[in-house]
């Protein structure tokens, strides 16, 4: 038996979010809907004309994603690389209090990521990225060891924003194939997945056993704007595919297969941000689990919905002890679990 359900690679980024209006994302000129890599005088730039921020937590899209994993009962490991700094200490210590393991040699000199949230009152989030540490994240923070008591490898599509990142994607991926274990990978964002298609391919010949993206980045990578269609070319990359569709629920297929929906969850959202991470999660955790690919959809679907009901990329609420409730239909509305 795996000792971890998920092995996690991805950046390392404190969330801060903020509470802002549409008025003042036009005045700083950000991109509203996706991530923005920045330096650190454009970080600072922003910082300064925002108040205090409304949640911060250990973040970075696969944390969240190995965090949901444990909020279900799942083990969880994940590779990353912070400063030696406060905030990579308030990483560090965060992380191991959501129940995920790390790598004790995660930390270099130097600064902590961040990410800047700004949500909106539609529940948008846009993100500006200050990589910091982060930005050298690469193969020597990738544990074989790890890697081989796991199930499932799940890799960050925003690794590939720097060559290091792409590589640890790609000594991972090798490491998983050579010991029997399962690769899974997000597309993370189509802005990412529009600059660095060449790499995502890569990683798709390398051999993915599970893709996860939203339907703007399955239209991205594919060319088809409709997301039956564009789910069934993503099952030619994938053996198994996931496609969230927001409310919508998800799409899933299996090669060899039709697309099928897995209804959404109904939910007031607040903030979406961490939804697809979320998502994820509760996929890998049901897979890992023994679940098939529409049960772990429907644990998925659930989690996203509990996530955008609140501000924070996460969940704070254990998921293990509504895991039938939540396959069986039974589960109480994920506005219940917010305190």
């Amino acid at each position: 038996m795996s000792e971890y359900g998920v092995y996690g690679i991805g950046h390392a980024l404190v969330d801060l979010q903020f509470a802002v209006e549409d008025s003042l994302l036009r005045e700083l000129g950000i991109a509203k809907g996706v991530m923005t890599l920045v330096d650190e005088g454009r970080r600072r730039e922003i910082l300064d004309r925002l108040s205090d921020p409304v949640n911060r937590a250990s973040g970075g899209s696969a944390a969240n994603t190995v965090i949901t994993v444990a909020r279900f009962g799942g083990r969880a490991r994940y590779a990353f690389q912070v400063g030696e700094d406060d905030w990579g200490r308030f990483y560090r210590k965060d992380l191991t209090a959501a129940g995920v393991d790390s790598n004790p040699a995660c930390r270099i000199p130097g600064e902590t990521g961040q990410c800047l949230v700004m949500v909106t009152p539609d529940a948008e989030r846009s993100m500006l990225t200050f990589l910091g540490a982060s930005g050298t994240m690469g193969p020597r923070q990738v544990d074989p060891e790890g890697i081989a008591a796991s199930r499932f490898v799940y890799l960050e599509g925003y690794l590939l924003t720097t060559e290091v990142g792409f590589q640890a994607c790609r000594m991972a991926s090798a490491i998983a194939r050579e010991v029997g274990v399962e690769v899974s990978l997000t597309l993370s964002d189509p802005s990412v997945v529009e600059a660095f298609r060449d790499r995502f391919k890569v990683l798709a010949d390398d051999g993915v056993d599970l893709l996860f993206c939203n339907e703007e980045e399955a239209a991205v990578l594919t060319g088809v704007g409709d997301p039956q269609e564009a789910t069934s070319r993503l099952a030619d990359l994938s053996a198994r595919v996931c496609v969230t569709l927001g409310a919508g629920g998800a799409l899933t297929a299996e090669r060899g297969s039709p697309p099928r929906l897995v209804r959404g969850v109904e939910a007031k959202a607040v903030d979406t941000t961490g939804a697809g991470d979320t998502f994820a999660g509760g996929v890998l955790y049901g897979l890992a689990s023994g679940h098939s690919l529409k049960e772990s959809a429907r644990l998925g679907n659930y989690a996203a919905a509990a996530v955008v009901s609140l501000f924070g990329p996460r969940l704070e609420t254990e998921m293990a002890p509504l895991v039938d409730e939540i396959l069986r239909d039974r589960a109480p509305p994920p506005a219940a679990l917010i305190t």
